[in-house]
């Protein structure tokens, strides 16, 4: 059946989740998909999978994997998880490939639920070899002119892809809509309330206020009229990312921001495995400090014994949903999607 396929519902056919009235909008998913895998196949990305069930989810501190166990037939268990991110398994491949690669993959985060987030939701990820972190906002850039209109509406906004998009740092956006020097507080909570003009909440680390005015202060200002990167985080927040060479304070990091959604989340990649292992270690300190009923899981040795192999790279996380909200208009991510639990 072809996308403009007139559909016949049958009159006494129950429709509880309202497929037939989000028809629109999951043919244009169909759609996005379609312009989305001929972009990336254009220049050069070979199409990958990668296991969804894995030993090891992945480091973030914050997100909470769905837990299963695998049974051999031998009757060996293991524990497995849902992977929130195919990012380890992919970072492999390059490792031993060297080759550009993409995956439209299904990932879970447990305990999510809004307008804009589902447990179970698609992100589309690819890895870029030899590319910098300019270099992969050019791409990402090119991408979204390439599979949306030039002006969009979406929530009370005209939102124009056509270009350039804004490229803002962290310092000059917290310098520019929040009156803040910033790096000169990263680690002192106090020194970050006293520039904010705001209390510390009991037990509110820097981390936890930095985010607190990033979500009030800064994202309700950015990527309104025209998408904007959020560019070079504070080193605390490199997760998998290199710091910058030029100054250490800051990671190679950027968030990609529109119509008041978050929509990717990139690196320039880190491959030095002993940081990364340092990172990992402090990560799962902080998660069993704050979430002690949690289960455990392995460090990813494969991925610590890949990463020196790993060529010069940067690589990208763009929610695939909520790329198709922009395209369609809609500000509810189960809009688009076609089965709702």
């Amino acid at each position: 059946m072809s996308d403009s396929a007139t559909v016949q519902p049958d009159p006494g056919m129950k429709d509880p989740d309202h497929i037939l009235d989000r028809l629109p909008f999951l043919l244009r998913r169909n759609l996005v998909l379609r312009g989305t895998r001929a972009f990336l196949e254009a220049r050069g990305c070979v199409e990958v999978e990668t296991p969804y069930a894995v030993p090891t989810p992945g480091e973030e501190v914050h997100l909470q994997p769905f837990h299963t166990v695998q049974e051999a037939p031998d009757g060996v268990q293991q524990n497995l998880f849902l992977h929130t991110s195919p990012e380890f398994a992919m970072k492999r491949i390059v490792a031993a490939t060297g080759l550009p690669v993409f995956q439209f993959a299904r990932v879970w985060r447990n305990g999510e639920g809004s307008h804009l987030h589902a447990p179970e939701f698609t992100m589309l990820e690819w890895y870029q070899p030899n590319m910098t972190l300019d270099g992969l906002m050019d791409e990402t850039e090119a991408l979204l002119q390439a599979v949306l209109p030039p002006i969009l509406h979406h929530s009370g906004h005209s939102l124009n892809i056509s270009g350039p998009f804004e490229r803002l740092t962290m310092q000059e956006a917290f310098h520019r809509h929040a009156g803040i020097d910033l790096l000169p507080t990263e680690g002192n909570a106090q020194a970050l309330a006293k520039a904010a003009g705001c209390t510390l909440r009991d037990g509110e680390t820097w981390e936890d206020l930095f985010f607190r005015l990033l979500m009030e202060r800064i994202e309700p200002a950015i990527g309104r009229t025209r998408p904007t990167f959020l560019t070079h985080w504070p080193a605390s927040q490199a997760a998998l990312a290199r710091k910058s060479p030029q100054d250490p304070r800051v990671a190679l990091r950027f968030e990609l921001y529109a119509a008041g959604m978050e929509l990717a989340n990139a690196f320039e990649e880190l491959t030095d495995a002993t940081e990364q292992r340092s990172r990992f270690e402090a990560d799962r300190h902080q998660r069993k400090t704050l979430y002690p009923d949690r289960p455990e899981w392995p460090v990813d040795e494969k991925l610590l014994s890949a990463l020196p192999h790993m060529p010069t790279c940067s690589g990208i996380a763009l929610g695939f949903d909520r790329l198709v909200m922009l395209a369609c208009g809609t500000t509810r991510i189960q809009n688009v999607l076609w089965i709702n639990g």
